[in-house]
């Protein structure tokens, strides 16, 4: 009787290895891979080992988290004639199989996962199918395609009595996943503080409790370094800075008529009077990242640069903004150096101006490259613009239907960054125009005067008469 429970026992297990014998068997797996640069050719390999007889391979392509399979790839053996179909269940025999899928330049768009679906036939009733499946996650990496660094706020105005915050923004797009983004000055990194949060526009200098170390020694030579007292010394002197307004005394000569159109004042002197708060240690950077995901799968990462700017150390700086990425065998970069404006050049059409000529005054370039860009500030000297405005903000400067009273005006040009600024002057001469008799025009270009009366009449009698 006690024998009974262990008998039975011996059955089931017999019982079992006759079913699993007759059944077959049948395992699967996919070989692993290292994540792929989009562009190159994949290859995904499933093994799979069986005494069975081969029914059929399928590979998928999971997408929308597992909820839709797309079939890439079929393998059915009742249609191959290549397939040597086991016959013989009587006689065990393990057998190694290998499918591959090539995908010969892989995209973005192909990360993802994917599955091997085989099935053998029951050994025991070909009615039937054993399955089994192995799955991968295919990681698809992409270099970034851009980068550039711009300045954050800008246009922006050159301050000379209060410090301001200033920004660095690299921008880089097209990396997948989201590359490491840091910036250099002068080719030495910047060890900046992290900041999760930009700071506000009117938090005022930005400060941290970091050793002192001045910068004069790498970044300041002795001429900045005599120009910055000169400077301060005028200013102590109670001396007017340079881009103060010159004599207003413009009474035009006689023989300026034969001159050209404009006279270029060769005086052209950068403004940059530093004050006492610019400091000559080394400033603090506070360094924010953002990401935003795309709609292909990469991600735009923005890194923010901002520090209290000092014109004195800060102008020409060279800044770079350097990218690591597995798909990158070397780093990305771009750099900007930040210049102060210096010498505008100032174009003026039409070249010979005469009186009822519409004039544009354009500031075509620079001496140097300058970044950030600058803004530009039109303003007439001694008296103001044609339309009545004190100034004009803008690169070009549009004056319509130009007087005679204009010859020998003088214009200033302003042009600032937070860097520095640069003031230039030039002066507009008029001609005669022989198509308008002379006292015919009044302050705005147009005919005035009897000679303009007279033509009003002539033209009121002229539609009377249309009329009758």
């Amino acid at each position: 009787m006690r024998a009974a429970p262990s008998l039975r026992r011996c059955v089931c297990l017999l019982i079992a290895a006759i079913l699993d014998l007759a059944r077959g068997y049948l395992t699967v797996n996919i070989e692993p891979l290292p994540p792929v640069v989009a562009g190159d050719a994949v290859t995904l390999k499933c093994n799979f080992k069986t005494d069975g007889r081969m029914r059929e391979i399928v590979w998928y392509r999971v997408t929308d988290g597992g909820t839709i399979k797309q079939k890439i790839f079929t393998f059915d053996a009742m249609f191959s004639t290549n397939y040597s179909h086991m016959e013989n269940y009587r006689k065990r025999e393990d057998l190694v199989y290998q499918s591959t899928v090539r995908l010969p330049e892989v995209r973005i768009s192909d990360n993802g996962p994917y599955e091997c679906h085989v099935g053998i036939y029951d050994r025991a009733t070909r009615e039937k199918v054993v399955l089994a499946s192995g799955n991968i996650f295919l990681n698809v990496m992409a270099p970034p395609t851009s980068i550039e660094v711009v300045a954050a706020d800008t246009p922006a105005p050159f301050s000379r009595y209060q410090a301001q915050n200033f920004t660095l923004v690299c921008i880089v797009s097209g990396g997948k996943p989201a590359p490491m983004v840091y910036f250099k000055r002068d080719g030495e990194p910047i060890d900046a503080v992290p900041l999760s949060e930009p700071p506000a526009a009117s938090s005022g200098p930005l400060q941290d409790s970091r050793p002192f170390r001045s910068l004069l020694h790498r970044d300041l030579d002795d001429t900045k370094m005599q120009k910055s007292l000169s400077l301060l010394d005028a200013e102590n002197r109670g001396g007017r800075p340079y881009t103060e307004r010159p004599s207003r005394g413009l009474t035009p000569d006689p023989n300026i008529l034969l001159q050209p159109t404009t006279e270029n004042i060769p005086e052209t002197v950068v403004s940059r009077e530093f004050p006492r708060w610019v400091h000559s240690a080394e400033p603090v950077y506070f360094l924010r990242h953002s990401r935003t995901p795309g709609s292909d799968g990469t991600v735009e990462v923005r890194a923010l640069l901002t520090w209290t700017l000092n014109p004195q150390i800060d102008n020409e700086a060279l800044f770079s903004c350097e990218v690591k990425h597995p798909a990158l065998s070397m780093p990305m970069q771009a750099e900007v150096t930040l210049v102060a404006p210096k010498g505008p050049k100032i174009v003026m059409t039409p070249s010979r101006a005469r009186v009822g000529d519409t004039v544009r005054i354009l500031v075509h370039g620079f001496q140097n490259e300058v970044f950030p860009e600058p803004m530009f500030t039109w303003t007439r000297v001694g008296s103001r613009l044609l339309d009545g405005s004190a100034e004009f903000d803008g690169k070009e400067l549009v004056l319509e239907r130009v007087p005679a009273e204009l010859n020998g005006s003088m214009y200033r040009c302003t042009a600032q960054n937070p860097l520095g600024s640069t003031d230039t002057h030039t002066r507009l001469i008029v001609f005669e125009n022989p198509n308008i008799p002379r006292g015919m025009e009044d302050s705005n270009g147009s005919m005035s005067g009897p000679a303009g009366a007279q033509l009003t009449l002539v033209l009121a009698l002229t539609v009377i008469l249309e009329l009758t």
